[in-house]
């Protein structure tokens, strides 16, 4: 880069930012000696050799930036240290198009899986506009996947991590979609901010659950003809229900239609169930899921330990519940496909906060708390195809 690409420590540049805008060089200079200072676009770059430890010049700088406006980096360039300072965006910039138009691809898929769960009464092929009469399926699973990510993404707003609106998934599963996610683009500032955001997903999904749940239960439920579960190519899934749905199921007094194919519980509930199920899977405490920040905000690194064990325990319980249980290869391919998946996870690792001081007591207790109401979403056979 020439000189003309280079400002001092009170220079100016195209966007009116400088590098004045970042923290006094004093502060920086306490733990990183800077010798140049460069912008490059909208970043500030700083030269210089580190005081200290890498990860503690992270820790004591991090937080002056931040409160600057800015997202901090330690980089390697050709041999020499540098600090990179980016402009952080923690707003919506213009209209999210990706975001809405994932949103409604995936109310198309949900009322199209949806309409099947009334079958016959509702026939998406033989009647299309039959597929808005599936409203109550789509709104109940874009309702519990939406306030669980929401969760997330206020509470990243809330500790001043940059984070993405959610982006839907449609695919045209049992349920109309693989879910939801929002990207997380800033750091995490320290363990209270990585525990925060890893259990607000789950908390709000759950209330959003239970409310979905309770309302699903007084609704009608689902009827097919007998002589249809009498052809011999007619495909049957069931079901398996969690403790939280046969808790509320209880306690309303209202029944789940266990021993009865020939009726259903009224396809809001499936919005319910695919809450809890959900929640249970976000919960494993392994890696970039939900349950893997709320462990490392917890225990630090003991969470690497724990996460190497998940993978293990997941083809375990698939090998005990087709060898011993002899159910079939499609009622425990889902902990085979997790299993795989958790692999992946734990080698990526959990996601690392600035500052790596311990959590309080109440914290604590919450996340013991959140991962008990986890095992109450828990199914040993979630699904299971019939025929």
């Amino acid at each position: 880069m020439d000189d003309g690409d280079r400002s001092g420590f009170g220079g100016s540049a195209r966007d009116g930012r400088s590098p004045a805008d970042g923290p006094p060089i004093e502060r920086i200079e306490s733990v990183f000696a800077v010798y140049e200072v460069r912008r490059e676009d909208d970043q500030l770059v700083y030269y210089g050799d580190p005081l200290t430890h890498p990860e503690r010049v992270m820790r004591e700088l991090w937080p002056a930036f931040n409160d600057r406006g800015y997202d901090l980096e330690f980089e390697r360039r050709h041999g020499e240290y540098v600090l990179v300072a980016g402009p952080s965006t923690r707003g919506i910039d213009g209209i999210p198009w990706t975001n809405v138009i994932l949103l409604l691809a995936t109310i198309a898929s949900t009322l199209f899986v949806g309409s099947w769960w009334w079958y016959p009464a509702l026939d998406p092929f033989g009647n299309p506009i039959d597929l808005l009469h599936a409203w109550p399926f789509s709104l109940a699973i874009l309702g519990v996947l939406m306030v669980h990510e929401m969760g997330h993404y206020v509470m990243s707003r809330y500790h001043r991590v940059d984070a993405s609106l959610p982006y839907f998934i449609p695919i045209p599963t049992l349920i109309g979609t693989m879910g939801a996610v929002i990207r997380m683009k800033g750091r995490m500032p320290d363990r209270k901010a990585l525990f925060d955001i890893g259990v607000a997903g789950p908390l709000a999904g759950l209330v959003a659950t239970v409310v979905v749940s309770v309302i699903g239960l007084h609704l009608p439920p689902v009827t097919v003809d007998p002589s249809l579960l009498q052809n011999p190519d007619a495909v049957r899934i069931e079901l398996g229900y969690p403790p939280l749905l046969e808790l509320l199921a209880a306690a309303f007094d209202q029944p789940l239609y266990r021993d009865d194919p020939t009726t259903g519980v009224n396809p809001v509930v499936i919005g319910a169930w695919v809450g809890m199920f959900v929640t249970f899977l976000n919960l494993i405490p392994v890696g970039q899921l939900d349950g893997g920040h709320i462990l490392r905000a917890m225990t630090g690194e003991f969470h690497d330990t724990v996460a190497a064990l998940v993978p293990g325990a997941l083809f375990v319980l698939a090998g005990y519940l087709y060898y011993v249980q002899e159910y079939t290869v499609n009622a425990v391919s889902v902990w085979l496909i997790w299993g795989l998946l958790t692999t992946v996870f734990a080698s990526a690792g959990a996601a690392t906060p600035i500052r790596d001081d311990r959590l309080g007591t109440g914290r604590t207790v919450l996340g013991v708390v959140t991962f008990g109401l986890g095992l109450l979403c828990f199914m040993p056979v979630p699904v299971m195809v019939v025929g």
